[in-house]
């Protein structure tokens, strides 16, 4: 693979991951749930009301 096609699929992959997050965040406000994500080294969980 060239350097130019290494980018290119690097962009396509970071893509899809903010894309995944997207939905995810979509999903977990239209059922009303919450999300665990780590804050500063802290497991943390946060209610769809604060995405």
């Amino acid at each position: 693979m060239s350097e130019i096609e290494i980018e290119q699929m690097q962009e396509k992959i970071d893509a899809g991951i903010l894309l995944a997050q997207q939905r995810l965040k979509e999903r977990v406000k239209k059922e009303d749930g919450e999300l665990v994500i780590m804050r500063d080294g802290k497991i943390t969980h946060v209610k769809a009301e604060e995405l």
